[in-house]
């Protein structure tokens, strides 16, 4: 292989290539004039069912399961693979176009709010749920809500990316993220074995924040790297997956904006409860991972 020499200035001049490259681009910024839809309830998230969507949707869920009636939500599909993330609404919403957004619409002007732990953090205050109220606990989830931030970049846009999207194989890459990767359940594991959950001996915002990548990775259910990275040597991680993933609220937040898998696990747009049961399919997208 030919060693690649940096230019002394980069240029944007061609496509990387792998799965996303039509959709990545150096500047900021709306490429199209597009509203977002508005349905009935004040919350309105715009989102996708990949990891970072699913933190949210599986909050809002828990918020209705134990009683808050004012979580109820509409969520609308935001098909990153068509580059819905760059209409002029999203981009109001999310300056940075990436999912999910919430827009809550009970407050007048609207409170936009975006980035997966921010939106986590607001429900959490909002509602009075899923967050410890005494210092120590507040501070020991919030430790592990923003490792999470932290730490999923080298799993899903450095692990992920070379290992399951990148145009080509390349060893030092993934040899390099897959030991990051290893090192970041090493580092769940011995927390878990001090402790039920991750903030301590409650379910909170930091599991719903860190299940999705780490979770499910542990699963099998990611970049189908399970065997690669030996998930299964992860017993306390296990432990934990297996713990989350039968929550009800689990189940039902993994479906929502869902659009790849088994159809039947797919809810591709939720305005109100009933839409588990009915799962009308009104807009069919691209299968997307990530």
């Amino acid at each position: 292989m030919t060693e690649y020499t940096p230019p002394k200035v980069w240029v944007w001049n061609k496509g990387t290539g792998g799965r996303f490259a039509n959709i990545n681009r150096p500047i900021a910024g709306p490429t199209h004039d597009r509203d977002l839809p508005v349905g009935k309830h004040p919350l309105q998230l715009y989102s996708l069912g990949t990891p970072n969507g699913v933190k949210v949707t599986i909050m809002l869920e828990e918020l209705l399961a134990t009683g808050h009636a004012g979580a109820e939500y509409d969520a609308w599909l935001i098909n990153i693979g068509e580059g819905d993330q760059f209409g002029s609404g999203f981009v109001k919403a999310n300056p940075n176009s990436k999912i999910p957004a919430l827009v809550d619409r009970g407050f007048d002007p609207p409170i936009r709010v975006f980035e997966s732990a921010s939106i986590l953090l607001y429900l959490a205050e909002k509602f009075g749920a899923f967050l410890p109220e005494d210092v120590r606990g507040r501070t020991e989830c919030l430790n592990w809500l923003f490792w999470q931030m932290g730490s999923a970049p080298y799993l899903g846009g450095g692990f992920g990316h070379f290992y399951a999207y990148a145009p080509m194989k390349i060893e030092y890459a993934i040899d390099r993220f897959a030991m990051e990767a290893k090192r970041q359940l090493d580092v769940l594991d011995r927390r878990l074995a001090e402790t039920e959950f991750l903030g301590g001996k409650d379910y909170s915002i930091a599991d719903m924040a860190v299940w999705p990548w780490y979770g499910q990775l542990a699963q099998g259910r990611l970049y189908e790297a399970g065997e690669f990275l030996q998930v299964q040597d992860y017993r306390n991680v296990q432990r934990w997956t297996e713990t989350i993933n039968a929550r009800p609220a689990v189940k039902r937040g993994r479906m929502v904006n869902r659009t790849f898998g088994d159809p039947s696990q797919q809810l591709h747009e939720r305005h109100d409860a009933s839409d588990f049961e009915t799962k009308t399919q009104d807009r069919i997208a691209p299968p997307a991972k990530g």
